[in-house]
């Protein structure tokens, strides 16, 4: 009965998990932030890493935000995945002066942890954060953690979520995170800023 009912949890909550970053809920904002994925040998953008970038660059084309916030430390291949993303976001356009990069990260806790303290010294209250779909709810969950209004964008042309064994795969184990922090899947939106007198 107890295994059922865990199951019916995960399923469930991967079920939330699939249906919240299919969604595009990207509005005005202060920056958008764009989370680091694997970089190949070379200094090559993987296919997640490039799919992301390009989605915050077409926020940023749009006039969503002014200033893009790349989050993303060294993993097995140098450079940080912020440097392989800001190349790229000013290889299609964007000045480098309205990109920031935070190179320290190497999890979603420590994405939003230290992207934030970026972001505070830049005067910043509400950012759109971008990742793959199956990402988006537990990194919306810890920039909340971090105090900070966040709306999501998807990059939905990766790997992860064009083929259906992978989305299933990442989707059910994102619940299962979920699932195993639940201070992280019970974050709340920070309350709202009173305006200036």
């Amino acid at each position: 009965m107890a295994g059922g009912a865990l199951t019916f949890g995960v399923f469930g909550l991967a079920w939330v998990v699939d249906r919240f970053g299919q969604r595009e809920r990207a509005e005005a904002a202060d920056a958008v932030v764009v989370l680091g994925a694997r970089v190949l040998p070379g200094g090559v953008p993987s296919g997640a890493l490039r799919a992301r970038t390009e989605k915050a660059v077409e926020l940023y084309q749009r006039g969503l935000a002014p200033r893009l916030v790349f989050s993303g430390g060294v993993g097995v291949n140098p450079p940080s995945e912020a440097r392989v993303m800001l190349a790229l976001a000013t290889r299609l356009g964007v000045p480098e002066a309205a990109c920031t990069l935070e190179e320290e990260s190497h999890s979603t806790e420590e994405n939003a942890r230290l992207a934030v303290k970026l972001l505070r010294g830049l005067g910043a209250r509400r950012v759109v954060v971008v990742s793959d779909p199956y990402h988006l709810l537990r990194a919306r969950q810890y920039f909340r953690l971090n105090g900070l209004d966040v709306a999501t964008s998807p990059a939905l042309e990766t790997e992860r979520n064009l083929s259906p064994v992978d989305r299933f795969y990442w989707t059910v184990r994102e619940a299962i995170a979920l699932l195993l922090h639940p201070r992280v899947l019970l974050a709340r939106a920070p309350a709202p800023t009173p305006p200036a007198p």
